[in-house]
């Protein structure tokens, strides 16, 4: 295994799926840390230079376990906490101990495997722990989707439109039961469905989600949907957040070539965003990673037809196979129909965080490491 899937999207895939079982049970502690200095050159109208952690991954720490009930089931569990590395505070706020991920289940070798709880949904299961999105190999949080698309009203959302099509995984999903199947032939399928709460009305804040991918040898393909519905979206009306995608990856050596598509629509204002994406990875030696990702992001008339075109790269240096260090680079272009269309990277969520011009730049070095 390349040592940039060893430092990162290993880590990611351990954290969302449950472990495999030893002896006659197992606890583990699992880790990711990422911290390091990002310069962007327009916020508002000025530059700035700021720490910011959990950008390559996220700080996470995790507790998964295991315990075999014969006849090859096992039952399992994950506690997954999010934290600011900076100052220790859980994320999204005080109190959100286990808000990443928080389940408990079933698994069968023959059967696959049942989880009730806080879970990820299958855009990101599928579609980006599947090596189906270069963002995660060439920008982190930063490389997912946002750009100028407020307009969106994704409800709950911190911009309206941050990590918009779910792939960076930011948002997980509660009160959820979800089904993934054993390998069938090298095909993979899930299910997933969210229970609303909502008295009387069974469909209301609910959500459902499938996956299914294809490995076989170097050439993987992924298709994902998620709906998500909200019955705050335009005066209690119960609309609806849906996203599909579908991608694939071909492994020519020691690159890693990418395609992706993807497709997100407000069901009651009928806004729309198509986002195509192409990226390769190259493990260029034993101990330097280089990581070229593009994303095309198009709105339709309910968005002024913003769009906005975004590449990003990045040079890893591997002083172990659990640690690097990184620099990476971000250039959003913006424009539309609208009389200011402002360039917005992902993950610069703050008040005045947009550029006040089509145009942003990002510049980061920092370090990840898993343990």
């Amino acid at each position: 295994m390349k040592h940039s899937r060893i430092s990162l999207c290993a880590g990611l895939i351990a954290l969302a799926m449950p472990m495999a079982a030893h002896a006659q049970g197992s606890v583990t502690i699992f880790g990711l840390l990422d911290a390091g200095v990002t310069y962007v050159n327009n916020q508002q109208g000025g530059s700035k230079t700021f720490l910011d952690t959990g950008i390559f991954a996220p700080n996470l720490l995790t507790l998964k376990g295991t315990e075999e009930l014969g006849g090859g089931s096992r039952a399992l569990f994950e506690l997954t906490s999010q934290f600011d590395l900076a100052s220790g505070a859980t994320i999204p706020g005080a109190g959100a101990l286990f808000n990443r991920t928080a389940y408990v289940g079933l698994s069968n070798d023959r059967l696959g495997t049942l989880t009730l709880g806080n879970q990820y949904d299958f855009m990101f299961e599928t579609l980006t722990l599947g090596l189906f999105d270069g963002a995660f190999l060439a920008g982190g949080i930063y490389d997912f989707r946002q750009g100028p698309f407020a307009s969106l009203g994704v409800p709950d959302n911190p911009t309206g439109s941050f990590d918009f099509d779910r792939m960076g995984g930011a948002t997980r999903v509660a009160n959820s039961i979800k089904y993934r199947s054993p390998d069938l032939y090298g095909i993979h399928i899930g299910a997933l469905y969210g229970f609303g709460g909502v008295a009387g009305d069974f469909t209301a804040n609910s959500t459902m989600s499938f996956g299914v991918d294809y490995a076989n040898g170097p050439l993987g393909l992924g298709a994902a949907f998620v709906n998500v519905r909200y019955s705050g979206l335009y005066e209690g009306l119960n609309g609806s957040i849906r996203n599909f995608g579908f991608g694939g990856h071909y492994q020519f050596g020691s690159v890693l070539a990418m395609l992706l598509y993807t497709n997100t629509a407000n069901t009651a204002s009928g806004a729309k965003i198509d986002v195509y994406k192409t990226g390769v990875q190259w493990d260029v030696t034993g101990v330097w990673t280089a990581g070229l990702d593009y994303s095309f992001m198009q709105g339709n008339s309910a968005l002024d037809n913003n769009r906005a075109h975004q590449l990003s790269g990045v040079v890893q240096y591997h002083l172990s196979k659990r640690t690097f260090l990184y620099a990476e680079g971000i250039y959003q272009h913006a424009s539309g129909d609208g009389p200011v269309t402002q360039a917005w990277i992902n993950a610069l969520n703050q008040p005045g965080s947009a550029s006040t011009t089509g145009s942003q730049v990002l510049a980061r070095v920092g370090v990840s490491t898993r343990f």
